[in-house]
């Protein structure tokens, strides 16, 4: 394998991007040129571990910035690019939809344009070997409701928000390029992340916090909603599986085999943190005392689950975290480390309830 390779991540000061790029400095030869615009939710704190490395480059520029993206190319000439960057929360996409359509759709067709341009000038050998990855989300697909079924890759997008929609949308022009222009894309919707420095407004470092803190655990509508978990080591070891190993023009779904309702994840981690922090605020005996039931999210969908078998019998990748020692490990890596998420409360997010403004 070459080990003079070098990948462009955008999105890599983001929860999934990140890992991803700690992941390949530490474990391989590669360069990194990680693509941000920190936003609220890109945090070079999560790339402290890496960040003096000398195959690691930070450039802090918006993917809509056609002038700036170009400079990326022309000066690190990558031979992937792996695209994380986007706006990611549903309740705020509900909020605001404007940077949804901007980041996620406009910012995606500046990116493939500077793609198109820089691989069409490429020699026979690094045309050839060129990819370029877009990592999406199952949520395109829509809601399964109370079906047994499962997402395979040709499944009809119907989605049901915001963000969603935008994805989707920027998918349809991954796909686009490929079949017009023949850029050697590859694409991935993923299940639900979890996992180390996500940022504290997703459900599960959101309530771990405001658990700690004796704060009301608030679980939309019935709690019954059905998601599958996918640890985010085991998503970045997919990601790198299929930017590698996968056939160009293809998609493949990405998911934790992790089936769980909301209300079970929330208490699973009340029952850890009833065990690791056994001295409870308030005079609590358990932290399910906390939970709190809101109206529901708007266009809620009930269930999302992931058929995987497509990565797992053409690549031979499986994800190897169960839920339950997934969400130990995760419960305890942010009860000890505390000050990554006060210096991110420090900021513009004070852990409040988003998606209720319409």
């Amino acid at each position: 394998m070459n080990t003079n390779k070098t990948i462009l991540v955008t999105g890599g000061a983001g929860f999934i991007g990140s890992e991803l790029v700690r992941h390949i400095i530490k474990n391989t030869e590669y360069t990194v040129v990680n693509v941000d615009k920190l936003t609220y939710s890109g945090n070079l704190q999560s790339l402290a571990s890496i960040e003096s490395n000398e195959n690691y480059i930070f450039k802090q520029i918006d993917i809509c910035n056609e002038n700036e993206l170009k400079k990326v190319f022309v000066e690190n000439k990558p031979d992937i690019v792996m695209h994380l960057a986007a706006e990611s929360h549903v309740d705020r996409s509900i909020d605001g939809p404007k940077d949804f359509i901007q980041t996620n759709i406009i910012g995606t067709f500046v990116l493939l344009e500077q793609v198109r341009s820089y691989w069409q000038k490429l020699n026979v050998e690094k045309k050839a070997n060129f990819r370029f990855l877009h990592v999406s989300t199952d949520e395109v697909y829509g809601d399964l409701m109370d079906t047994e079924d499962f997402f395979i890759e040709g499944a009809a997008y119907d989605p049901s928000s915001p963000y969603s929609a935008s994805k989707a949308c920027s998918d349809h022009l991954v796909r686009a390029w490929f079949r017009t222009y023949q850029v050697p894309v590859l694409i991935t919707n993923c299940s639900n992340n979890y996992g180390p420095y996500q940022f504290p407004e997703k459900l599960i470092p959101h309530i771990i916090l405001n658990a700690i803190e004796g704060k009301n655990l608030p679980i939309y509508g019935n709690g019954k909603q059905i998601r599958d978990w996918l640890h985010v080591n085991d998503h970045v070891s997919a990601l790198l599986t299929v930017a590698f190993q996968g056939e160009v023009g293809e998609t493949y779904n990405i998911g934790g085999n992790n089936e769980v309702q909301n209300i079970e994840v929330v208490n699973t981690i009340c029952d850890n943190l009833d065990i690791l922090i056994p001295n409870k605020l308030n005079g609590l005996s358990s932290y399910r005392e906390l939970i709190t039931y809101v109206k529901d999210r708007p266009g809620h969908d009930v269930r999302y689950a992931i058929d995987n078998s497509k990565i797992k019998s053409q690549l031979g990748w499986e994800p190897i975290t169960s839920f339950k020692s997934g969400m130990q490990k995760t419960v305890e890596w942010y009860l000890s480390n505390l000050s990554w998420s006060e210096n991110i409360q420090n900021g513009s997010y004070r852990l409040e309830r988003l998606g209720g403004k319409i």
